[in-house]
């Protein structure tokens, strides 16, 4: 799922692909085929080519490379740095902020962009028919941003409030008004660009564009002709001009490709770690350790209310999934270090804080729970369960059983998720494990919200507001209870409060002040209960070049290059 976080930069181009995803062959060992294309995999197909609409890291890996922002982020100094826009300034109260676009840059259809390209996006994602995750990062104090057309290549926002991320959150892609205009007006624009679109049509302002898309086999994308990026020397980037995007079924396929040569780069699993070191020198590749992932695992409960609500009867499980004694009784019941050993080989620490340690303005260091079955007793029985014959019952005798979902083909997370199971077991709990497709699973919880408790990780950053479609009750990926139209709980009212707080405030020293405040309530309060960060690792190719990956996102990938 997305929130904002590590993205590796991936595409492609070559039909004759096809010919070896149906023989399983090394492709790189075919006659004259071109050295110059970088190829990855992932393990899911995409649920979307519309990049406003993307919720999910399948849709992410491949679109990524297609569309630009205004801005972008530098992942190695977190320094706002010009994109789409060249330049800009600020007026004195922070509240207006003015962008000066580049001239002659040009979609991938090669039609020029202009400033109303740019008030059109934002249109898009303001737009009550269009349902983006978007919005949430956009507004401030429930408001809209204005934003204003003065001439071709100039932008003008009127900010309703001082707004610290904003510079930062114009990395969103920018759109073409002139493909996706008509769609908009007639209500259409959520079923636009989606994976049955012919791939010549999603048009973007990224180094890539899209030439083939075969359902779980791969992408192909090629390089950009159009794309405004140039080197120190005038060449036109990107450098590599072709890369390719492998869909497998899951991660043991994923080692297999990159150690038969079949892939350029990887993210290992711990138990791999040691034995490509170990194969590095003669395979021809590198294992570099990038740091801890600023992401976080985790488990959350159901609280939608609505969901478990028929005939005007609210199910047990709302009861239990509210319970604050019930949930910091399952805090108590997971193994965090148990874990870190037997699936991350003692590469990882257990999560406690919403934001991790490698962000230490804005990191509180907590108590953790603790792994401890004795005091997850006695806090049931605090919250009015008991047991009999080893069975978990609550107050009103009814049997303590809800299912638990997480992404299958997921090898790592579907041994946690038996490790939690095994030991609410102990507790006389009766979870039904019911590991899914992960577009599946993301429906179930963006959509439908037909679900009881789900183990899954989000993506993280430097910045917390990243994280606002999450942290704030309104958010589509507020995961606990999405969309809320009011804060359910006095707690979240308070959250909502402290991230518009730490949005308009331009010093960190009072900004670390709100968002500290925010993972306190989070770890009082367990709407998300972490699990682990790991350690990341990064496997690549020795003939991949300028290549610099880091836990917060790629350096440059445009400037990457191939040995031929």
């Amino acid at each position: 799922m997305r929130a904002a976080g590590r993205c590796m930069r991936r595409v492609l181009v070559l039909i004759g692909l096809l010919l070896v995803v149906l023989q399983g062959c090394n492709f790189k060992k075919l006659e004259g085929l071109p050295r110059n294309m970088l190829v990855t995999a992932v393990m899911s197909d995409p649920k979307t080519f519309n990049p406003i609409i993307a919720n999910e890291s399948s849709s992410d890996d491949i679109l990524d490379p297609l569309f630009s922002g205004l801005t972008r982020v530098n992942p190695l100094t977190f320094e706002v740095e010009p994109g789409l826009a060249k330049s800009w300034t600020i007026s004195k109260d922070k509240k207006v902020i003015t962008m000066f676009l580049r001239k002659q840059v040009y979609f991938s259809d090669g039609k020029p962009l202009t400033a109303n390209d740019v008030v059109f996006t934002f249109k898009v994602i303001y737009s009550p028919t269009v349902l983006t995750s978007l919005r949430d990062l956009l507004t401030i104090n429930g408001k809209q941003i204005k934003v204003e057309k003065l001439n071709d290549y100039t932008v003008r926002f009127i900010l309703p409030a001082p707004f610290y991320p904003f510079l930062e959150s114009l990395n969103i892609p920018i759109l073409p008004e002139h493909v996706l205009r008509k769609p908009l007006l007639d209500n259409m624009f959520e079923r636009t660009w989606n994976i049955m679109t012919p791939p010549a049509k999603i048009v973007g302002l990224g180094p890539y564009m899209m030439t083939s898309y075969v359902p779980s086999q791969y992408v192909l994308l090629k390089a950009n002709p159009y794309y405004y990026k140039k080197g120190s020397k005038g060449q036109q980037l990107p450098f590599i001009k072709r890369r390719a995007i492998l869909i497998v079924q899951n991660q043991d396929s994923l080692y297999v490709k990159f150690i038969s040569g079949e892939t350029d780069i990887y993210d290992p699993r711990p138990p791999e770690i040691a034995p490509l070191e170990a194969m590095s020198a003669k395979k021809h590749f590198t294992v570099r350790e990038i740091g801890l992932d600023p992401g976080i695992m985790f488990l959350s409960f159901n609280r939608n209310k609505a969901h478990y609500t028929k005939s005007g009867k609210t199910s047990p499980k709302y009861r239990w999934f509210t319970n604050l004694d019930f949930l910091k009784a399952v805090a108590h019941s997971i193994d965090k270090q148990g874990i870190i050993d037997d699936v991350y080989r003692g590469y990882g620490e257990p999560a406690v804080s919403f934001i991790p340690r490698n962000v230490p303005v804005y990191h509180l260091r907590m108590q953790d729970y603790g792994y401890d079955l004795g005091e997850a007793r006695a806090l049931l029985r605090k919250g009015g369960f008991h047991w009999k014959d080893g069975v978990l019952y609550d107050s009103t005798g009814n049997k303590v059983e809800f299912d638990l979902f997480t992404n299958s083909g997921n090898d790592q997370r579907e041994r946690i998720a038996t490790m939690i199971l095994s030991d609410l077991t102990r507790l006389g709990m009766k979870v039904n494990y019911k590991p899914l497709d992960f577009n599946t699973l993301v429906e179930k919880l963006t959509s439908n919200f037909d679900w009881d408790c789900v183990l899954i990780a989000l993506s993280g950053g430097y910045e917390p507001h990243d994280s606002a479609n999450v942290l704030l009750s309104s958010g589509m990926l507020h995961l606990w209870d999405p969309r809320e139209r009011e804060p359910a709980t006095a707690w979240e009212a308070e959250i909502d409060q402290l991230m518009a707080k730490g949005d308009e405030e331009y010093s960190i020293k009072k900004r670390k002040i709100f968002y500290k405040k925010i993972q306190q309530i989070l770890h009082d309060e367990l709407p998300l209960i972490p699990i682990v960060r790991q350690d990341d690792f990064v496997a690549y190719t020795d003939r991949l070049k300028a290549y610099k990956p880091t836990v917060f996102g790629t350096y440059r990938p445009e400037m990457m290059r191939l040995e031929q």
